[in-house]
């Protein structure tokens, strides 16, 4: 019978507790992201962005040049969707923190689906929103045919 050495039970502890905070740290995270897909997608964010271009789509025109205006519009979009979302967030994950979740999403993007990330782009991408705002514009100025998501422009 070969003798073995003392088994290191401190070592072996150490490494069960960082499996089951790892293991705990990617459930949570999954928990966030799912939650943040169902918002995403939910009819109150979609019902929140109608009022606000409602409000705002008569600022827009579909040139290169940008107003001044555009940026303060943008601006206000942006803390609107942050704040519904954030909000949202700690309704349905209690003890959510923002700037922890931004943090642990750095460094896993790789994790989050595309959609998702697109989304988020959406959000604080300008010439996105600039592009969202005018499409729109078009389908409320009778310029564009509606197809569920998808907006058909006519040419000018």
């Amino acid at each position: 019978m070969a003798e073995s050495g003392p088994v290191s039970l401190v070592g072996s502890c150490e490494e069960v507790i960082s499996q089951k905070t790892s293991g705990k740290l990617d459930a949570q995270f999954d928990e966030m992201v799912g939650t943040i897909q169902d918002i995403l997608f939910e009819e109150g964010l979609g019902e929140l962005q109608r009022e606000f271009f409602d409000k705002h789509y008569h600022n827009f025109e579909d040139t290169d040049e940008n107003k001044f205006i555009y940026t303060d519009i943008f601006k206000e979009y942006t803390e609107l969707v942050e704040t519904h979302l954030e909000s949202e967030l700690k309704k349905r994950l209690p003890g959510f923190e923002m700037d922890k979740f931004m943090i642990s999403l750095e460094s896993r993007k790789d994790e989050i689906g595309d959609e998702i990330l697109d989304m988020f782009q959406s959000f604080t991408d300008f010439l996105t929103f600039k592009e969202t705002v005018l499409d729109y514009k078009a389908e409320k100025e009778g310029r564009g045919l509606s197809l569920g998501g998808l907006t058909v422009n006519s040419s000018s």
